[in-house]
């Protein structure tokens, strides 16, 4: 920090100016295109994705360009690219390069990066505009100020890439290691002592149902039923524990109750996985629940049998080959399951339980280390970013 520390004494002792973005950047939507309308060349296509698209022969921006992705599940997403682009459905941000660092002001919206996830609006397919995220206020100070504080990111980033790209193969080797341990203590394949039974026969199982149209009973009244949706849980989560919206009584009576300790299980989108209900909720018809197991299985065995691949991949057979797999509640009943008795399956948990802390608790061991990595780049990256204000601005 000396560098710019000695950078801000010399040249903005007195604090620096705040701007709008909107006043001094502004905004440029892409042109749509379908990956049939594209021509050969290898012009990334930047989309409503965190990734690229797809490819084109011409581009529609060069040079260098930030762009927020418009529409779909990464609405808001930041990207940065220093070669020539085609903008799909996406915008461009294009800051006046005589007050602002391009690479600058994408550092700054990669901060704010929740800020414009935040602002999504529209029901079924999320949108991100240009004027959604104008109000946001960064700080301006002398372009040489900014050029250094990118040279310390760019640094930071690819030393932190680098380490973390060691921590995440460490990482994904022992979730290997936990899925074959996993699986190998569910296969009773040989085992004449264990029986096994189609999991209709140990569980209800139903599919869950939607109230439409579903703006109609959506509600913030006190009385409104927790109404579950993909995006209440967190990648790699075991438990369902809140949700962002909820339904009116009115329209829970059109959909389908679980209660704290069912499963509920993704019938597409992350299909077939697992997860246990710890409150009051209602399931739309892209869920299935699994109850009134209790006299055979232990919860916690229950999550880990359904996710190991003896489950998974019978779902994923059962099916169908399609690109779109969709399972049923008449699939999830037909799976023939092993019953361990219930002091074995006590024993499974306690050693599986273990595992998975290691492989995924952000509190503990690799994940933590990498999560802290993480954790620290943020933090040097806002104190960076954050400058005493100019008085009277």
């Amino acid at each position: 920090m000396s560098r710019i520390d000695e950078l801000v004494e010399n040249l903005c002792p007195d604090g620096v100016p705040y701007r709008r973005l909107d006043q001094v950047a502004t905004f440029r939507r892409g042109s749509s295109i379908t990956q049939k309308e594209t021509t050969e060349g290898k012009i990334p296509v930047v989309a409503g994705g965190r990734t690229v698209a797809y490819h084109h022969g011409e581009a529609n921006r060069t040079g260098v360009t930030i762009t927020v992705a418009g529409s779909g599940a990464y609405a808001g997403f930041v990207g940065y690219w220093g070669e020539p682009i085609f903008v799909s459905d996406a915008f461009s941000v294009h800051p006046d390069e005589k007050a602002l660092v391009p690479k600058y002001v994408y550092y700054f919206l990669a901060a704010h990066q929740g800020v414009i996830h935040s602002t999504k609006t529209g029901g079924g397919v999320p949108h991100v505009k240009g004027k959604d995220i104008g109000h946001l206020v960064l700080a301006v100070p002398p372009l040489e100020v900014q050029r250094e504080v990118v040279r310390i990111l760019d640094t930071f980033s690819e030393l932190g890439a680098e380490l973390e790209a060691e921590l995440e193969a460490e990482l994904e080797a022992r979730q290997v290691q936990y899925t074959h341990y996993r699986d190998s203590l569910m296969d009773y394949e040989a085992s004449e002592d264990v029986r096994r039974v189609p999991l209709g026969e140990l569980a209800t199982i139903a599919r869950g149902a939607s109230p439409r149209p579903i703006q109609k009973f959506l509600t913030d009244e006190e009385d409104g039923v927790p109404w579950i949706k993909i995006g209440d849980v967190a990648a790699g989560s075991k438990y369902i524990t809140g949700t962002t919206e909820r339904v009116t009584v009115a329209g829970a009576a059109k959909s389908r109750r679980v209660h704290p300790g069912d499963f509920v299980l993704s019938n597409s989108m992350s299909f077939g996985r697992p997860y246990i209900s710890k409150i009051e909720g209602c399931i739309h018809d892209g869920w299935l629940s699994i109850s009134d197991f209790g006299g055979d299985f232990l919860s916690d065995y229950l999550y880990h049998l359904l996710g190991s691949n003896l489950v998974q991949v019978e779902f994923a057979r059962r099916a169908g080959a399609g690109t779109v797999q969709n399972l049923n509640a008449d699939i999830v009943k037909s799976v023939v399951v092993p019953v361990p008795p219930l002091t074995e399956q006590e024993k499974i948990v306690a050693l599986l339980d273990k595992f998975e802390v290691l492989v995924n608790d952000i509190t503990v061991g690799l994940p933590a280390e990498l999560n802290a990595r993480r954790q620290q780049y943020e933090y040097y990256r806002d104190r960076l970013l954050t400058f005493k204000e100019l008085p009277n601005e």
